[in-house]
């Protein structure tokens, strides 16, 4: 249980830091571009990928795909706690776990049962609440989140995929596609420094050293708890999506004080309920 409550601190710990980092004179694609260059070494050290085992065959359009998508939704990550706060958007990248299961309904003719259509239900109110705006707010910039949610459901249906190549260590799949996320993202802000005369400041590379280290602790100790719990891998799903919810809600209204009305709280509620309807489902 201890790798799992890990994982969780960790998850919402990147929030945190981008939450109280806005206050500050940085450079986001800096700070992201260093999140993976930690991100690729804390890889590497820990989990000694066998880069031998990665040629041609290996599934390199999944590769490049996900390496873009990260980086990308990576900022508007960014962008959605800045804008709607730690709360809504924690709720949103919980609640992409819809868009695999929903793929995998459409795309690959799974059978669905009443439970993980009585999820559904319960899911699409739940985040239309979660994102409605307080009256007192009049920019209710809720795209963020919605591309959140989006774009963590595709690059969970892509890691899915990469999954399913059994012949390669997935350690040493994720450490190529940490690897060319970084790579777009050195180009990124290389351009930034060339083209517009931005200037590296050490604020950005502590703070993405910071971002890189808790986002690698949120996926070493995620896999960890997978093989705590290997009988029952229903339970870390849950908990780490209810987890973060939960907790990130707390740290989000007690904390930075975000405001949410009781439409929100509601909406939190009901995800969550979506979320054990869909785990019970999975059982």
């Amino acid at each position: 249980m201890l790798f799992l409550i890990l994982s969780i601190i960790c998850s919402v710990t990147v929030g945190v830091i981008f939450k109280v980092a806005r206050k500050y004179s940085i450079s986001f694609t800096q700070v992201v571009a260093w999140n993976y260059v930690f991100a690729c070494i804390l890889c590497f050290v820990s989990f000694k990928p066998d880069l031998n085992t990665i040629d041609s065959t290996a599934p390199w359009s999944l590769y490049v795909t996900i390496g873009v998508l990260l980086p990308s939704i990576f900022l508007f990550l960014v962008e959605s706690i800045k804008h709607m706060g730690i709360v809504k958007t924690d709720a949103a990248q919980r609640l992409s776990l819809f868009i695999p299961i929903l793929a995998s309904w459409l795309l690959f003719k799974e059978e669905f049962s009443i439970l993980k259509i009585s999820a559904f239900v319960v899911a699409v109110p739940a985040l239309l609440l979660i994102l409605t705006k307080n009256t007192e707010n009049t920019k209710n910039k809720w795209g963020y989140p919605a591309i959140v949610l989006i774009g963590f459901g595709m690059i969970d249906i892509l890691f899915k995929q990469i999954a399913t190549y059994t012949s390669l260590p997935y350690t040493s799949s994720l450490f190529v596609i940490l690897g060319i996320a970084m790579s777009i993202m050195i180009t990124v802000v290389s351009c930034e420094v060339v083209l517009k005369k931005v200037k590296i400041n050490i604020n950005n590379i502590l703070i993405g050293g910071l971002v890189g280290f808790f986002n690698f602790g949120n996926i070493l100790f995620y896999l960890k708890a997978h093989q705590e719990f290997s009988e029952s891998p229903s339970t870390v799903f849950a908990g780490m999506n209810m987890g973060v919810i939960i907790i990130g809600s707390l740290v989000g209204v007690l904390i930075f004080k975000e405001k949410l009305s009781k439409m929100n709280f509601i909406g939190l509620i009901l995800a969550l309920i979506a979320i054990v309807l869909i785990v019970i489902s999975q059982q």
